[in-house]
C-alpha cells in the first residue's frame, strides 16, 4: 500500500483546510489568533449566523468550530492563545444567551 504524502498545493495539516475551508461557515481570517476573547465570541456569532451551509444551529456550529480549532491546535497552541480562546467559549455562551 503506498504511502499518503501531502499536496505541496494543500494545506500543512487537514485540521487547517478544514479551519481554513469550512464548508460551514465564513471565517474571518486570523480570527482565533486575536488577543480579545469577546471579539472571537462576536466574529464567530455573526458567521454562524450569516451561514446558509451549517447543518446545526448558530450556537452548535460556532462553539463546535472554536472547540475543533482548539483540540486540533493541540501542543501547539501557546498557552496564552489557549487561554484566550477556553475564555471566547465562555462568551459565546453569552452571546447565545447560554450561560
Amino acid at each position: 500500500m503506498a504511502e499518503k504524502t501531502r499536496d505541496d498545493d494543500g494545506p500543512d495539516r487537514w485540521s487547517q483546510g478544514v479551519t481554513e475551508g469550512s464548508d460551514a461557515l465564513d471565517l474571518e481570517e486570523g480570527v482565533f489568533t486575536w488577543d480579545d476573547p469577546a471579539r472571537i465570541a462576536r466574529s464567530l456569532k455573526k458567521s454562524a449566523e450569516a451561514s446558509d451551509r451549517r447543518k446545526s444551529s448558530p450556537y452548535r456550529s460556532a462553539m463546535s468550530m472554536l472547540t475543533f480549532y482548539i483540540n486540533r491546535a493541540g501542543k501547539d497552541l501557546d498557552a496564552d492563545q489557549r487561554e484566550v480562546l477556553e475564555r471566547a467559549k465562555d462568551e459565546l455562551r453569552t452571546a447565545f444567551g447560554r450561560d
